[in-house]
């Protein structure tokens, strides 16, 4: 397994009523978001989430524009495990049930698209949303009507729900959607822009149970004798991580300011699926983001509308945060001055830490044209890459957080220096195409022998926040479950120079990536404060915390067998560096800390071998260099060569590394 727990029945406790302790659930097992291209045949998605055993929901929606779905053209196509995956319906739409070619089967790690061009149109972007049945997360139940108020419907939730979203399968009817937020006195339509309507017709004017929800005598949903099924979301209910008390899905309120500056809505944990409608008034579309399609922070979203079979579109609506997520738009349909809006959302993934390197890293060293596909086998969250010739040589640093292009067309993406203090600057070239599996050749460095290294968050490897400076001394939140033992900062909306904090040299110690310098000593970028295993703290500085200013701060941790950052003592002779590994290093980046040296950096892709080794500088546009034998393989990390010179093994030397196996 590449990262550690497994996924199971959860109880309704972390320890079972006899005390007994429950199989971890994590999000990463009953959540997915996946982005694929319709080829036209049967096409098998590949998400992780067992379906055929545990049953759930897949959602569908095209990306681009659909010429070949019919009616259903360009719409919500939704299947579920309680009726047949065959049967579908759609959110935008008020049709009975439809018999389709959507989807072939539910299957153990996902799902199989059928030939309908509904979901599998040839050269038709989609994303799916996938939702597993899990208590105190989701369930799935289907019910018959009996026209009586009063009417109850059993469900396994194993918690009182915070949403309930109900459609009749057996005839025409608009799609109901009960909310903790606005009550059991009425509700909205899932398939329109109406407001909240206040009627005792839904749900009888009563709260739904850990057990069961109550049924009004409304047609919609409980029109007598007909089918309907109920999707039940959880809120706040706990069940997940390592001691069961996680929370991963939240149902809540807020009220709009109307302002481009932010509106903080606090969660607990960053999401990476929100979907919000504004309730008290109407006309405004209930609105979809999710990170893998792009919230990118400052940037714009990915939109797409549940009630409507509109394409993608593009619009600075909110930023994800490492407690919640922000609203940056005055747009009515998220963030009217005054108005109410709901909201559903479900916690990023992973959760649980991982266990082999390959899981959380990949080095790619290419020649390729734009376009080409490069697998990672994980979604990346961080890139670094560049070229190895002496040719566009700038490092480049991208992100998720920030903002990449899910899809093959020339959306700006903004991207940083290594080799220099400069500020962000945007280009359609510099990614393309980040998937769940790897990304595209991006035209910025296409045709040109170049190397990648790609990173995914994970508790105790990685972690990426997006902060916006105070100019006093704060702390910012982070989700890296650990101590961070190296950060690298860096200011986005001014030059500054790269820093970067190593627990090896203190709190009041700092380095700069883009410079050779040795560790220098102020109060000013980390304020004397070691970081904890939730927040970390900038000083006054604009390096780090300049009033008003944009950053970025990448955060790495020891993760045993996976990652190691560490320190050593040169000896000028052979040495030997344990990281803990069994299978050696993959990546090992070196910079000597008590004198002037460059950011040495190796990988696998291009060789860690018993001869010449190639590396390059991160600090410098120079081309690899191929003819030296610097380090070695060695089974438990890296060894470093009695040839090396003073920059990485100086007799009496302090050097820090980072290492990836």
């Amino acid at each position: 397994m590449p990262l550690q727990g497994t996924s199971g029945a959860a109880s309704q406790d972390a320890f079972g009523g006899n005390g007994v302790a429950v199989v971890p659930a994590y999000i990463e097992d009953v959540f997915s978001c996946f982005l694929y291209t319709g080829n036209g045949a049967t096409q098998t998605i590949t998400n992780g989430i067992d379906l055929s055993t545990n049953g759930g929901l897949v959602w569908v929606k095209t990306r681009t524009t659909n010429t070949g779905g019919g009616t259903y053209n360009n719409s919500n196509i939704l299947a579920d495990s309680a009726r047949t995956p065959s049967n579908i319906l759609r959110t935008n739409g008020t049709e009975a049930q439809d018999g389709s070619p959507s989807f072939s089967s539910f299957n153990s790690n996902g799902f199989t698209l059928g030939t309908s061009a509904n979901t599998n149109n040839t050269g038709v972007n989609s994303v799916s949303w996938t939702f597993r049945k899990q208590p105190k997360f989701f369930d799935v139940v289907t019910y018959t009507g009996n026209g009586t108020a009063g009417r109850t419907v059993s469900h396994n939730l194993g918690s009182v729900p915070g949403c309930i979203i109900v459609k009749s399968t057996s005839a025409s009817g608009f799609w109901r959607v009960y909310h903790r937020s606005i009550g059991n006195t009425g509700g909205l339509s899932l398939s329109q822009t109406t407001s909240t309507a206040t009627t005792a017709s839904y749900w009888n004017n009563t709260s739904p149970t850990s057990t069961q929800f109550t049924l009004g005598d409304a047609t919609a949903v409980n029109g007598n004798g007909d089918s309907f099924v109920a999707y039940l979301f959880a809120h706040d209910a706990g069940g997940f991580g390592l001691t069961g008390t996680d929370n991963v899905i939240s149902c809540g309120s807020y009220t709009g300011n109307g302002s481009t500056s932010g509106n903080p809505v606090t969660l607990g944990f960053e999401p990476q699926w929100v979907m919000i409608k504004q309730t008290s008034a109407s006309g405004n579309n209930w609105v979809l983001v999710d990170t893998m399609r792009g919230i990118p922070t400052g940037g714009d979203d990915a939109l797409l509308y549940p009630n409507t079979s509109g394409a993608e579109a593009y619009n600075d609506r909110l930023s994800v945060t490492s407690t919640g997520f922000s609203l940056n738009s005055l747009g009515g349909d998220t963030n009217a001055n005054g108005s109410t809006y709901i909201y559903i959302a479900i916690r990023r993934g992973p959760m649980k830490v991982p266990t082999t390197g390959t899981s959380v890293f990949s080095p790619n060293s290419q020649t390729a044209s734009t376009g080409t596909a490069i697998t990672t086998n994980f979604p990346p969250d961080l890139q670094l890459y560049r070229s190895t010739a002496q040719v566009a040589n700038e490092g480049v640093a991208v992100d998720r957080l920030r903002g990449v292009n899910s899809t093959t067309t020339a959306n700006s993406t903004p991207w940083l220096d290594t080799t220099t203090a400069a500020a962000e600057a945007t280009a359609s070239s510099v990614t393309r195409n980040w998937g769940n599996t790897g990304f595209e050749m991006p035209g910025f460095v296409a045709t040109i022998p170049s190397v990648f290294y790609s990173f995914r968050r994970a508790p105790s490897f990685m972690d990426v926040v997006c902060y916006t400076g105070t100019g006093s001394a704060t702390t910012f939140s982070h989700n890296l479950q650990a101590v961070p033992e190296l950060m690298i900062v860096k200011r986005r909306s001014a030059a500054a120079d790269w820093s970067v904090y190593s627990s090896a040299l203190g709190n009041n110690k700092y380095l700069s990536l883009n410079d050779t310098i040795a560790s220098s000593t102020t109060a000013t970028y980390w304020n004397n404060t070691t970081p904890t295993s939730s927040v970390f703290t900038v000083g006054v500085g604009a390096q780090t915390n300049g009033s008003g200013s944009t950053y970025v701060a990448y955060l790495f941790a020891t993760c045993a067998g996976v990652s190691k950052v560490g320190s050593y003592t040169g000896t000028a002779t052979t040495k030997q560096i344990d990281c803990g590994f069994t299978a050696g290093a993959r990546f090992v980046l070196i910079k000597r800390t008590d004198s002037t040296g460059d950011w040495y950096v190796w990988d696998s892709a291009r060789g860690i071998v018993a001869g010449n080794d190639s590396y390059l500088l991160l600090n410098s546009t120079a081309a690899e260099v191929t003819s030296t034998d610097y380090i070695d393989t060695y089974s438990a990390g890296f060894e470093i060569s009695s040839t090396a010179p003073a920059a990485i093994n100086a007799n009496g030397g302090s050097f820090i590394f980072f290492a990836v196996a």
